[in-house]
Order: structure tokens, then C-alpha cells, then sequence
């Protein structure tokens, strides 16, 4: 019996010696393990990514230099007419190489030959030999009376469209199809602006502009060569450019019911709301200066919530065509950054008056959306409303609004291109008071 108690109090004792070493021993290091693949997952754990493929990114492939330039609007310091001075631009081939020899072509005749036939032909006897960077097909014929022999060979290559370079070391005159030019392009940044979208409408990405020495370099065919001479030429015969400054709203309504618009003509007077023109989808309203941008979104704020999505100018000459493109000058992506507001205008007579005659589309990936012919008198803006945000819905279901649209607020300028050796100009870049009285009525 006594054995039995001293075994039972030992029994008792160790449990109790086991309590408190089980009791004191410290917490998990870890509350939660995951195990991936056969691996721990823990907060202390490196994070391991996928390989992905070696591709610029997003942010950097939208970098530009030139967005803030088109991407920002000073409202508070717009002219509706400016003057500048005309200036020359002027297009240069680079790398033309060595000068060639001064020597003189008389009586010489080709026919259906290539370029570098008919330069073998026409070299024969010197120490020049020809070679084509790249097969060159196409077949000249013709007659070269007198000239120079760089006169000569200008010539026959242009007429084959292909471009030469000169190594004076090696004695090869090398031909390719393709060559490199500089742009000296005029002061005034708009029309720069002007001059760049012009290109990039005739699709030509790869310009390489430095606006600290207002230059742009770009590469091409004989075709490239030919469109860009054309738009300096067009550019430079212009008297008139013109310029848009846009602000695009989205706009959320308060209640369940879209945007009284009528109350636009109490609020600021039948007399400011001058044209009414229904697109497809939407309405244009040509209004007077006194509705501006400032007062749009006041007005637009008694009733709803007003978000600015994007904002910026572009230009054209006077009967192009150019765009703006939302997403370009997006504050932060949403569903309206596909859009993309193209415009043809001209300024001139218009049955009598100067009026600014412009066609405005709106369009998507999807198509064209809506499009409105607007004449308007210069100092007018334009305001296009109804245009639904579920436009620009891609999926079954969403939380915007039924009632949310798409608000656009543009305010066109005229640029005067004067000859500044002829007198009228006089170092100002903008018309104001009587000036621009005297303007209008010219």
C-alpha cells in the first residue's frame, strides 16, 4: 500500500513537472504556413515571379516629350487669334557621303536599264564602281545632254527611286532605297505640332525630334520622301493654321435622371447658346465666349458630379485633317480613353463671312461614333453633350450610371501665318481689343 501511494505521488508529480515545461515553451514562429509546389510560403519569404518576355514597358513606351505640350491647356491665358512670322522649313538628306569628282556628262543616252547599269555605263573608265546596298529593279530611260556629273547621278537615281552615297576613300558609290533626312523646323511650337501630326497622319512613327534645336529626323522610300515634301509645301503655302483647346468631362448626375440641358439657356441666356446641331449620337451647341470652360463645369456642377478625364490641343493647316487622342492625355485610364476626336477645318469666306468651317468626329476602335459639321465665328466654342458613357461599355454589366455622359468643351483658335518681310508684321503674337476688331473685318 505504501508502494502503491509513493508510485502514485511520483506519477502525479511528473504529469505536473510535464504541465509546466509543456505550459513555458515559446509560441509558433509562424501562425500560418501556406505550402505552394512544395514550398513554404511565409511573410518573410522572397516573392518569386514568372519569367516575362523581354518587352519595353507600358510607362515607358508612353513616354514623350512633347506630351506636355499637348497635354495642357492654360485657360486662363488663351488667344483666340495669334500672328507669327512665316518661316522657311527646310528638308535635307544626310549621309550622302564624299562630294564626287568634278567631272562633266555630255550626249549620254540609257534605256530600260537599272540604276546601277546605268551608272556602270556612265563610270565606265573611272576609278568609281557602284554598288547596290539592296537589289534595285526598277528601269530608267533617258537622255542627259550636259551637265555635272553629280547633276547626272542625282538625277538617275531619283528617277529609279533610290538614293546614293559617295566614298571617296574606297572610290563606291553605294545605292539603297531607303535614306535618312533632317527637318529644320520653323520656331512656333504649334505649328511644329501642326507639322508632326500632319506626318504621323500620313503614317510615319519613327520621328526623332530634338525640340531644343527645333529639328526632326525621320527615315523612308521615295514615297515617304514625296508625302513629306508635299505637307512642308502645304504648310508653308498656308496663310492660316487653326488650333482646338479641349477639356473632356465625364459627368455623373446627382438623381436618377440625365442633365437638364435646356437650363443652359436661363442659366447663361438664349443669345450665348447660338447653334443647335444633333449628331447620330449626342448634340454640338456653338456657344459665345461667356460659356467657357469655367463656367461649363459650374454649370454642370449643379446638377452632377463633374470628373475632368483628359485635356490638350492639337493643330492643323488650314483644310487638314488631324486628332486628338484621349488616351494620349488621359489624367488616369477609364473606359473614354479609346476615343479619339478628329477634326477638318478651314478658315475663310463662308457665304460671305469669316467663319471657321470644321468638322468634328468622335470615334473608337469600334467605328465613328457620332460626327457634326460646326461653323462657327472665331472666339466661338463648342459644346458637345449627350454622349453616353455606356458607349463606351465593353462588358454585359457595369456600375456606371445609365444616365453618366461624355462632355466635351472645345474652343477653337486661328493662327495667322504673315510674311514677316512684308511690314504687317509687327512682333505680336496675338490680337486683341481693336486689333482683333480690325482683324475680323479684313
Amino acid at each position: 500500500m505504501k508502494l502503491f501511494n509513493r508510485l502514485l505521488l511520483g506519477i502525479i508529480f511528473t504529469g505536473l513537472i510535464s504541465g509546466c515545461t509543456k505550459t513555458n515553451q515559446p509560441a509558433p514562429l509562424y501562425d500560418n504556413i501556406t505550402v505552394v509546389d512544395e514550398l513554404v510560403i511565409n511573410e518573410n519569404s522572397v516573392p518569386i515571379f514568372p519569367k516575362m518576355a523581354a518587352l519595353t514597358t507600358d510607362t515607358a513606351r508612353r513616354f514623350s516629350i512633347d506630351l506636355p505640350k499637348r497635354c495642357e491647356v492654360n485657360w486662363d491665358n488663351q488667344n483666340v487669334v495669334s500672328v507669327v512670322p512665316s518661316e522657311t522649313i527646310e528638308m535635307v538628306q544626310l549621309g550622302v557621303g564624299d562630294e564626287l569628282p568634278e567631272l562633266r556628262v555630255s550626249d549620254y543616252e540609257f534605256k530600260d536599264l537599272t540604276v546601277k547599269r546605268t551608272l556602270d555605263k556612265l563610270l565606265d573608265g573611272t576609278d568609281i564602281s557602284v554598288v547596290e546596298d539592296e537589289p534595285l529593279y526598277e528601269k530608267i530611260s533617258g537622255t542627259i545632254s550636259s551637265g555635272s556629273l553629280s547633276d547626272a547621278i542625282q538625277l538617275m537615281t531619283k528617277m529609279g527611286r533610290a538614293y546614293y552615297s559617295y566614298d571617296a576613300t574606297n572610290g563606291e558609290l553605294h545605292l539603297t532605297h531607303r535614306a535618312k533626312w533632317l527637318i529644320k523646323m520653323p520656331q512656333n511650337e504649334t505649328i511644329i505640332m501642326a507639322l508632326l501630326d500632319a506626318m504621323h497622319g500620313a503614317d510615319m512613327r519613327n520621328l526623332l525630334v530634338d525640340w531644343n534645336d527645333k529639328t526632326v529626323i525621320f527615315e523612308g522610300n521615295y514615297q515617304t520622301e514625296r508625302e513629306v515634301a508635299k505637307i512642308i509645301a502645304d504648310i508653308s503655302a498656308k496663310k492660316y493654321m487653326l488650333a482646338w483647346d479641349i477639356d473632356v468631362y465625364r459627368v455623373y448626375p446627382r438623381t436618377d435622371n440625365p442633365i437638364v440641358w435646356m437650363n443652359l439657356l436661363p442659366a447663361f441666356g438664349e443669345k450665348n447658346v447660338k447653334m443647335s446641331i444633333p449628331g447620330v449620337v449626342g448634340r454640338a451647341l456653338v456657344v459665345a465666349p461667356e460659356i467657357n470652360t469655367k463656367t461649363l463645369q459650374e454649370f454642370m456642377a449643379t446638377q452632377a458630379n463633374v470628373v475632368l478625364i483628359s485635356q490638350g490641343t492639337f493643330a492643323i493647316p488650314n483644310g487638314w485633317q488631324s486628332r486628338f487622342d484621349i488616351g494620349q492625355c488621359s489624367r488616369e485610364e477609364r473606359l473614354e480613353t479609346d476615343l479619339i476626336i478628329g477634326a477638318t477645318g478651314t478658315y475663310g469666306d463662308f457665304a460671305g463671312r469669316k467663319k471657321i468651317d470644321a468638322k468634328i468626329v468622335l470615334r473608337t476602335s469600334g467605328g465613328e461614333l457620332s460626327s457634326f459639321s460646326i461653323p462657327s465665328s472665331v472666339g466661338d466654342n463648342y459644346v458637345i453633350i449627350g454622349i453616353p458613357t455606356h458607349s463606351f461599355v465593353t462588358t454585359p454589366e457595369t456600375l456606371v450610371s445609365p444616365y453618366a455622359e461624355l462632355v466635351v468643351f472645345m474652343s477653337p483658335r486661328v493662327i495667322s501665318v504673315v510674311d514677316s518681310d512684308s511690314g504687317k508684321f509687327g512682333g505680336a503674337n496675338e490680337l486683341i481689343g481693336d486689333a482683333l476688331r480690325d482683324f475680323l473685318q479684313d
